[in-house]
């Protein structure tokens, strides 16, 4: 696999020399902890067991740090089982690798108490507050994991089948299988090398986007049948906790349904309400290309994309609903005014 294939093409220009900080800081220390942020995707993973293969490689210790359960469909990834939710053999002087997240509370209340001269932040989210010691962000990725390509190839570490994999399984995670508008020329390529280098395209994707549970499909259908569709382009609906104690399902079986909203002809904005057991309500929102989702996520307390985004907003039910449908058109409404 070329070297040239990972030059990142969009973002910040002193990305590079971020980059070249980080690389030299993973070759300075022993230990290294990778950090996965709360309800965990396939780029975060995906980056931190490639950035951890590529560290043991050349004889670093790593830990895989992950305060919950590897998602079911995540599990085809190399290293998934040697993930742990403790501190067990991390040292004191221990570097912890943040990915995938725009700030540190995004990680969770496990750790919290990192310092930040201890923390190295390698990120593709707009808003990054540059919250570690060493920073290397580029928002014009589409993926975190291309960003540790690049690292794993100043390392020096040859592009294994086992990490070629894991950084597919980000590039697939976070275009929707190539079909977003983040899918560019640039990462197109670093998908093909990708899988020249060995990775398991046909796994990844059967994995990700064609093996789902009879309990989240029969949820899949219930929150369909009771979607709404607003005059001005906004489909949503509710998962409750009952519907998911009903048919067995958890919140991991939920993955596909904002989705399944999103492609209404007439939706402009999806959003989805997961009930927690605490009565609030996970939003995942999700944009035809129009209007930023982000910024209402922004504006509930949450953070993502453009194209895809969430928060967690407190019940009641209907005053939740009142308050994400204020915040969607107050961004709806202030775009109209622009344009």
């Amino acid at each position: 696999m070329s070297q040239e294939n990972t030059a990142p093409t969009n973002g910040k220009a002193n990305a590079l020399a971020d980059a070249a900080e980080v690389a030299a800081c993973l070759r300075a220390h022993r230990q290294f902890v990778m950090c996965a942020h709360e309800k965990p995707d396939g780029d975060v993973l995906g980056s931190g067991y490639a950035l951890g293969l590529a560290l043991k490689s050349i004889g670093k210790s790593v830990t895989y740090f992950l305060d919950d359960e590897v998602p079911r469909n995540l599990r085809f990834m190399p290293e998934w089982q040697s993930t742990q939710r403790s501190f067990e053999g991390v040292a004191d002087d221990a570097i912890f690798v943040f990915f995938d997240m725009s700030d540190q509370a995004r990680a969770g209340k496990a750790l919290q108490w990192v310092p930040r001269e201890r923390i190295v932040n390698i990120d593709h989210h707009l808003g990054n507050k540059r919250f570690g010691r060493w920073n290397y962000v580029n928002e014009g990725e589409a993926a975190t994991g291309s960003l540790v390509l690049g690292l794993v190839f100043s390392l020096g570490v040859k592009v294994t089948p086992d990490i070629a994999t894991c950084l597919l399984g980000t590039l697939i995670s976070d275009t929707g299988c190539f079909q977003y508008s983040n899918a560019s020329p640039h990462t197109m390529r670093l998908g093909a090398a990708l899988i020249e280098a060995g990775a398991d395209k046909d796994l990844i994707t059967e994995q990700l986007y064609y093996t789902r549970t009879f309990a989240g499909q029969k949820v899949l259908g219930r929150a369909l049948e009771n979607a709404q569709l607003t005059d001005d382009g906004i489909c949503y609906s509710i998962v409750t906790q009952a519907m998911l104690e009903e048919y067995g399902a958890t919140h991991e079986d939920l993955e596909d349904v904002v989705g399944a909203l999103r492609v209404v002809d007439r939706c402009e904005v999806a959003a989805l309400f997961k009930e927690s057991a605490d009565g609030a309500y996970r939003l995942s929102l999700r944009s035809r290309g129009r209007f930023n989702v982000m910024e209402m996520a922004r504006a509930l307390g949450g953070g993502g994309h453009f194209r895809a985004a969430g928060a967690t907003v407190a019940g009641p039910r209907e005053s939740a609903i009142e308050r994400v449908l204020a915040a969607i058109r107050s961004t709806m409404d202030e775009k109209s005014r622009t344009h």
